[in-house]
């Protein structure tokens, strides 16, 4: 696609952009970019400059969110807000939050190098935390853009004692000043996320895109189960109050009744032992439970007879559990009007498109309390994410880039 002069086509220059954020990670496999950290740090200086091409003015606000203004939002013109997170999880892929970012940022610089003025007000915004691989509290900043995050969330805490609100003050933002965040909603045209799909439905299509309806509502527990240490070959196996043991059948009893029930997964995707020494019986095992469905109800039932199930187990082997909610969100829907104005900018940049269901949880379940919000997935190969080898191709990026710039030249007719 690149023309006589080998000018890096819109795919290729999202692709080596993609592949630029990626080496703001840990050592180690896959890419691995924590809320507040320094890879978060770095990764802001090319974010930053992809701004500057596109016409926007960046800067850090008080939650660590980096946000790019256009000139008309700036000077408080209605605006639409596109972006999504630049943080992953641990070990994750290039393109799981990262491409929603940069794909806009192509878009919107693809638009300006051909005169196009968009009459409304732009915000690209690189949210700090949507993950929660840090902290314990997810959708920071998204939920400080639509006046939602609470003192509890700045409170929760890392591996090593630091709070959100600690973070945020040492990462150069501004706690105290998050509640000024807030937009206000007669201000804002909606909310664009542009996201891997995360799973296989387009590649069965043979689509490069598609048009999300609605996201999944998701809950996560933390369960820490207490029994009582001994030495491992001086105490009878009879009678052992074994955490670690319970907190096993725990996890196999989730995994069964999850099975068991149509619309509904989880996963038990952390797990601490105590003490963690080979001849110790463990005393303490604390451990992460994710519930998600697109039916609250479903979700709801299903809880309930998954820690029904956990006090059984504990009871029998005398054993204590606590179990703590630590974050949840219900499912929404996107606006039936930006579902319709991406439906039409696929059709007008010539990609078949069918509408789907997201059940992957993201920035929109928070903006969805500010504004009305839409989503554009894009194919990824196996329908892979969160993990090293996910992974989209340049022609997709193409595609998904040119439906975005379709996309901004139609909302001007909607403004």
């Amino acid at each position: 696609m690149n023309t006589a002069n080998d000018t890096p086509s819109l795919g290729q220059t999202l692709m080596a952009r993609l592949d630029e954020a990626a080496t703001f990670s840990r050592p180690g496999p896959g890419v691995t970019r924590l809320f507040c950290s320094e890879e978060h740090r770095q990764v802001l200086e090319p974010i930053g400059d992809w701004m500057r091409q596109a016409g926007l003015e960046p800067s850090l606000d008080a939650s660590g969110n980096l946000v790019g203004r256009n000139p008309r939002a700036i000077a408080g013109e209605k605006t639409l807000i596109l972006g999504s997170h630049q943080d992953t999880v641990t070990e994750g892929g290039k393109y799981d939050g990262m491409l929603g970012v940069a794909l806009p940022l192509v878009a919107l610089q693809a638009l300006k190098e051909q005169d196009v003025e968009l009459p409304y007000g732009v915000e690209v915004v690189a949210f700090g935390d949507e993950e929660g691989t840090r902290f314990q509290s997810t959708l920071i900043g998204s939920r400080a853009l639509a006046g939602t995050l609470d003192d509890e969330s700045l409170a929760a805490r890392d591996a090593e004692g630091i709070s959100v609100a600690e973070a945020i003050q040492a990462f150069g933002g501004e706690p105290e000043a998050i509640p000024d965040l807030a937009r206000r909603p007669e201000q804002v045209l909606g909310f664009v996320e542009v996201h891997i799909e995360q799973g296989p439905v387009l590649e069965s299509r043979e689509h490069a895109v598609g048009v999300v309806t609605a996201l999944t509502g998701i809950e996560r527990q933390r369960v820490s189960v207490t029994g009582k240490a001994g030495h491992a070959g001086t105490t009878p196996m009879a009678g052992r109050r074994d955490a670690l043991v319970g907190a096993a059948e725990m996890v196999v009893e989730a995994d069964r009744l999850l099975q068991a029930t149509d619309n509904f997964v989880g996963v038990v995707g952390k797990l601490e032992v105590r003490p963690n020494a080979v001849n110790v019986i463990p005393s303490e095992v604390t451990f992460t439970l994710e519930l998600r469905s697109p039916d609250g109800e479903t979700r709801a039932r299903g809880r309930e007879e998954i820690l029904s199930a956990f006090r059984r187990l504990a009871e029998a082997r005398g054993l204590e559990v606590a179990i703590e909610r630590t974050y949840a969100a219900e499912a929404v829907a996107c606006a039936e009007w930006l579902i319709e104005a991406l439906e039409e900018a696929c059709d007008g940049a010539g990609e078949p498109a069918e509408r789907m269901f997201s059940g992957a949880g993201h920035d929109g379940l928070a903006m969805h309390d500010l504004t009305d919000i839409g989503m554009l997935f894009v194919r990824c190969r196996d329908g892979l994410s969160h993990h090293p080898d996910e992974a989209i191709t340049a022609e997709d990026a193409e595609r998904a880039t040119r439906v975005m710039m379709q996309f901004l030249r139609a909302m001007a007719s909607r403004v």
